[in-house]
């Protein structure tokens, strides 16, 4: 089996992600559940993992919930994971 995936906090994603958290408390578990699979298989389909367009070129994205999604960027090579922004779609491509 293949070596985990390393997660990358980056600033701007632990400071929105406390915000997030603050404001929607019922979603830590399924935070905490997402971050696991990322670190686990970030190609899990049940993840949503798909290649973000124009402004986001490059970077990547996975479903939190219906509403709410994480952007991120996988760096296969150094199997690293680095988390970006979360929030509602249009928060976080627009």
């Amino acid at each position: 089996m293949d070596a985990a995936y390393v997660l990358v906090w980056t600033e701007t994603f632990v400071r929105t992600a406390k915000k997030f958290l603050r404001t929607r408390p019922a979603l830590r578990n399924t935070l905490s559940e997402v971050l696991h699979k990322l670190e686990s298989d970030p190609f899990d389909p049940s993840l949503r993992l798909h290649a973000l367009h124009g402004a986001l070129e490059g970077k990547q994205a996975v479903r939190l919930t219906y509403s709410y999604r994480i952007v991120l960027r996988v760096i296969v090579r150094d199997r690293e994971i680095v988390l970006l922004d979360i929030g509602s779609h249009d928060d976080v491509y627009g």
